[in-house]
């Protein structure tokens, strides 16, 4: 049996798409799919899409997102 080092060396030398499916299959093991809990982040991101194509909301820059973030754990 390989020991973790040579399974992610191996890992690392996948193309990026199958490197993808081997994360997605290992985070499905840590957290299960909950098909209610996924419809009712649909709802949520469908919502959401829809304030910011109305307009109701603003979108906010990713960089600025994380430099709030960085100050308020900067204190």
């Amino acid at each position: 049996m390989l020991s973790v080092k040579e399974m992610i060396k191996e890992a690392e030398a996948l193309p990026v798409e199958e490197r993808a499916m081997v994360v997605d299959c290992l985070l499905r093991t840590l957290n299960r799919p909950d098909s209610e809990l996924d419809q009712k982040w649909a709802v949520v991101a469908k919502r959401r899409l829809e304030e910011l194509r109305s307009g109701a909301v603003k979108p906010v820059p990713g960089a600025a997102v994380f430099d709030r973030v960085r100050e308020r754990f900067a204190r």
